[in-house]
């Protein structure tokens, strides 16, 4: 449909989101203001900027997991992520018709690629903050998260070496649907099987509040604060150094990020078998890009785990 009729139905739908999913919220937020929507910008004529958007009913989970993520880290790194003022709820019912939805402050964020101090900041702020942040419940998060657009079951599980292992056939049990990958779905549970138990299973840690997807397309510098900002995150509670995995493997993160990090968190225990650790926790998005892009990065993939077996006694 297309002309007067299509541009009036576009409008109310528009007006439909503004009116009852946003403006109350806004309205408990600044109750004096009135509000121009630009979506995804809303601004108030008092000057504050909100983020908001709105979903399909299949992206109900989506919707959920990064609300939940950037809950949790706004409460471990005050400011680190943006704040959530209003979204979709994890106990909302599954079968309800309403879209979901999500309305968050809005960050104007640059890169942080050549900036050293932001570099640095991000690198203390993640290591006494964000990764000090620790669960009750054990290892895993309460909301399935998404990394990309791969869904995380998530769950709790007592151990690291547990929750890893099950994170990883995740992976493989999807490589294994496509039906062309038998080799890297048959070292990938010789990894599962060897390789986790003998480098997760020693460790002494504490399941700690993790971004998950620590990409430099998914951090940045604020343009007025100049301090760091991350964002678009599946977290979960694992590891401390598995949130540096992916970081590592794309690059964009100032050199001094990791050096102040280990500087603020040292290496855990055995610090000989820190590069394997490395090495073993790239695999899951060297595996997670072969899922969402295909064979172009199953080579990758095969190479750590080459490595990764051939470490084991």
């Amino acid at each position: 449909m297309s002309g007067p009729e299509s541009k009036s139905s576009c409008h109310l739908v528009r007006y439909h989101i503004m009116d009852n999913i946003f403006l109350p919220h806004l309205q408990k937020i600044e109750p004096h203001a009135q509000f121009i929507f630009s979506f995804p910008i809303i601004e108030s004529s008092l000057g504050r900027k909100y983020y908001a958007k709105v979903g399909s009913l299949s992206e109900r989970e989506q919707f959920v997991g990064e609300a939940e993520s950037l809950r949790a880290i706004y409460n471990a790194a005050p400011g680190l992520a943006p704040q959530v003022f209003a979204a979709v709820g994890p106990d909302h019912p599954a079968t309800t018709s309403e879209r979901p939805y999500f309305l968050s402050e809005y960050r104007n964020i640059t890169s942080l690629t050549s900036n050293h101090k932001a570099g640095e900041e991000l690198g203390m702020r993640l290591a006494t903050e964000l990764h000090a942040y620790k669960s009750t419940m054990g290892f895993g998060f309460h909301v399935p998260t998404f990394c990309g657009v791969t869904r995380q079951d998530n769950g709790w599980y007592q151990t690291w070496e547990e929750c890893y292992s099950a994170m990883i056939g995740s992976l493989l049990a999807k490589l294994r649907d496509k039906g062309s990958f038998s080799e890297l779905c048959t070292k990938g549970e010789q990894v599962r099987s060897k390789v986790i138990p003998f480098l997760l299973r020693p460790l002494v840690i504490q399941p700690v509040l993790l971004h998950g997807d620590l990409w430099s397309g998914n951090a940045g510098i604020d343009s007025l604060s100049g301090q760091p900002v991350i964002f678009d995150p599946s977290s979960y509670f694992g590891h401390n150094e598995a949130d540096l995995a992916i970081a590592r493997i794309f690059g964009g993160f100032p050199h001094r990020f990791f050096e102040k990090y280990h500087e603020h968190l040292p290496k855990t225990e055995p610090v000989d078998q820190y590069e394997l650790r490395a090495d073993l926790y790239e695999l899951y998005h060297y595996l997670n890009h072969t899922v969402l892009f295909g064979s172009s990065y199953a080579g990758s993939a095969l190479r750590k785990m080459t490595i990764l077996l051939g470490a084991c006694p």
